[in-house]
């Protein structure tokens, strides 16, 4: 994930500095020499980089708290409040009408950053967060299979979000119209034009970009740019903003990039804020970007507000509530396991759902690898066992435990292994059953 490298890297400097019982101004700047080389390993931008040291150093000394509080917390405030500033703080999301009539997107950028399929995955979160009714239309009339694409990756949204395109010579900017008068007519909250994209920015390029726009009133126009490729992604915004107006960045690839350093520059650098970030090949892998919440990523303070609206949407809350229920009267089977690990598994990785938590320990990618692979066997399992089995699992003897294992292409000892999870997490069931302190704790009373 992005900015793990630097999370890291910046979470030793900080414990450091925490150990001192004072800050001066040579630890402080011993520090900052140290953050820089951080934030540049992280390919940020070097004139961007020496005006956040300086604007952390300025704000310290201006403060004048040097000597009158937890050395690690000053420094630790004034890195994350600098930092989200860098990331673009305020609200980014996207400004629906209120007049009755479709907002329009049209997503525009280079050929292989993901616009397509960032454009789908908008119309899903649109969807899922904000109930709106969403119409895709096909503008990229020039690549083969683009409408192809466009319209199975509809197919994929939950639920399935229609496609408009136009296969018989019609220019772009008249496919945009009709797009929009369709949405109009059949009560669609928001329109998204996927414009076609090249290998380079070029004149005719441009000017497609432009015509639609003077065609149909587009509210927000969203440039997608790959997180992978760096610093590029800063002169990539720069170019195109300079020939149309762009109003926000979809940054994609988020995911795969561990340093992450483009984010932390091209607010700073183009004045466009991130709107979104990719982060993974599932539909629902595209989320808002919060500048705030990012900042407490990278200083490793988590993201449970992100971590807690994901469960909203994405867990069962009756079946979360009877798992509940039964694990505080005693009754936990593996059933009730078997329910966790099925709902763990709307949340995605272990490793995202870690880091998202606050002081929680940083996997390396074959940890977190190691830990799905954990979960699902289990899951399958778990999945390989009678109903009476998971209700007493007891009764799971030597012959029983060969017959599940083969049933799940599993060993007898990793069916061992199950049984002994399943005791331990009985065994704090019990604790908590019999502390109400932990039990109330547990609940949030």
């Amino acid at each position: 994930m992005a900015f793990e490298a630097l999370g890291d890297r910046l979470g030793r400097i900080f414990k450091k500095i925490r150990g001192q019982s004072t800050l001066t101004e040579k630890n402080m700047d011993d520090m900052l020499v140290e953050v820089k080389k951080a934030l540049l390993e992280a390919d940020v931008n070097y004139d961007v980089v020496n005006g956040f040291i300086d604007e952390v150093r300025t704000e310290a000394v201006g403060q004048k708290v040097l000597d009158k509080v937890s050395p690690g917390d000053m420094v630790v405030k004034i890195v994350h409040d600098k930092m989200e500033a860098l990331l673009g703080s305020g609200d980014n999301d996207i400004c629906f009408r209120l007049d009755g009539k479709p907002t329009v997107i049209m997503m525009v950028g280079l050929q292989g950053t993901g616009k397509t399929t960032s454009a789908a995955k908008l119309a899903n979160l649109f969807q899922a967060k904000n109930h709106k009714k969403v119409l895709l239309a096909a503008l990229d009339i020039y690549r083969p299979a683009a409408i192809d694409q466009l319209t199975n990756l509809g197919l994929k949204c939950d639920p399935v979000v229609p496609t408009y395109s136009d296969r018989t010579g019609t220019l772009p900017p008249q496919i945009a119209l009709a797009a929009y008068k369709k949405a109009l007519a059949e009560g669609f909250d928001i329109v998204i034009l996927d414009t076609a994209g090249r290998l380079e920015i070029d004149e005719k390029l441009m000017q497609e970009l432009k015509d639609v726009q003077a065609t149909v009133n587009v509210d927000e126009t969203l440039l997608t740019v790959d997180a992978l490729i760096g610093q590029n992604a800063t002169n990539v915004a720069l170019t195109f903003s300079k020939e149309i107006k762009i109003t926000g960045l979809i940054m994609t690839k988020l995911d795969g990039d561990s340093r992450g350093g483009a984010a932390l520059s091209i607010k700073k650098l183009t004045g466009i804020p991130i709107k979104y970030a990719g982060t993974g090949e599932k539909m629902a892998d595209l989320e808002n970007f919060y500048p705030d919440r990012m900042a407490d990523r990278i200083l490793g303070m988590g993201d449970i507000v992100s971590l807690v609206e994901e469960a909203q949407a994405k867990l069962d809350e009756k079946q979360a509530e009877k798992t509940s229920r039964r694990m505080m009267q005693g009754q936990f089977d593996l059933t009730d396991m078997l329910s966790m690990m099925k709902q763990m598994n709307k949340l995605g990785p272990v490793g995202k759902i870690i880091r998202m938590m606050p002081g929680a320990p940083t996997l390396t990618d074959e940890q977190a690898e190691q830990a799905d692979r954990v979960l699902k066997r289990t899951e399958v399992i778990i999945s390989s066992m009678t109903r009476d089995e998971r209700k007493r699992p007891e009764i799971i003897k030597a012959n029983r435990k060969i017959r599940i294992a083969n049933g799940a292409g599993a060993t007898p000892k990793e069916v061992n292994q199950v049984l002994q999870s399943y005791d331990m997490m009985k065994d704090k069931m019990k604790m908590m059953k019999n502390n109400p302190y932990l039990m109330k704790k547990m609940l949030g009373r």
